[in-house]
């Protein structure tokens, strides 16, 4: 009986660590591609070696472009770890210290990718809608990000994961963008200055739709534990 009892907690225990690696590991597999073309345009400022044509704008102003790099490489890597429950029930602490990480990491990849979007040249296929949609969205993360510093302030814990959690659907967007672009690009060719600017913003809504999904569940179940609180408190 004590044998039995031991095997399913091994195996409940086995279960939980994997549902509770599961979500980092998918958000990091996103943000994959965008970070290792990251890495490598890092890598060719930092060397000297060649660098291709839509890429040379970077040597006159490398500073943005790095800080751009650097902190969306650590708002999307360590902040994929933020929305596990499992992590931030184990390890409370470690969540906290790392949300002084994550979020000033994420502010400064946005404000810089603002700065890339204004000041530096755009790349062939760049047009003026795909700048807006840059400005908008690049825009609703630093207020996203700022909104939810100042939730958890307040100890309106809800509404820090809310807003964290729609920063980080936008910060991410690059890695949908390559997910759903590449297949087509790889059908049909490059994409032109529409079909670069509507792909784009579809990356970003259906990460912010998934976002919302997900917001709207937890407070759905979040509802009816209140409830039963209050219940048994009266």
């Amino acid at each position: 009986m004590i044998r039995t009892r031991s095997r399913r907690d091994d195996l409940a225990m086995t279960s939980s660590t994997r549902r509770m690696w599961l979500l980092p590991t998918g958000l990091i597999l996103l943000s994959t591609i965008p970070l290792v073309a990251g890495g490598i345009l890092i890598d060719q400022l930092n060397t000297g070696s060649r660098i291709i044509a839509d890429n040379a704008k970077y040597l006159a102003d490398p500073v943005p472009v790095v800080t751009h790099i650097v902190g969306v490489t650590v708002f999307c890597l360590l902040g994929a770890f933020q929305f596990s429950v499992g992590f931030r029930s184990r390890w409370p602490r470690w969540h906290r210290i790392a949300g002084w990480i994550v979020a000033p990491c994420g502010l400064a990849a946005a404000l810089s990718g603002l700065y890339m979007t204004v000041f530096y040249p755009r790349q062939v296929n760049v047009g003026d809608l795909l700048t807006a949609f840059r400005l908008v969205f690049g825009t609703a993360m630093a207020v996203s990000l700022v909104l939810g510093f100042v939730a958890v302030l307040r100890r309106d814990i809800a509404g820090h994961r809310a807003w964290m959690m729609r920063a980080y659907a936008i910060g991410i967007g690059a890695g949908t963008q390559a997910v759903t672009q590449l297949p087509v690009v790889l059908a049909v060719g490059p994409l032109n200055v529409l079909t670069n600017a509507l792909m784009s913003l579809g990356a970003w809504l259906l990460n912010l739709a998934v976002a919302e999904w997900f917001i709207r569940g937890r407070s759905l179940r979040a509802k009816p534990s209140r409830r039963r609180a209050v219940a048994t408190a009266a």
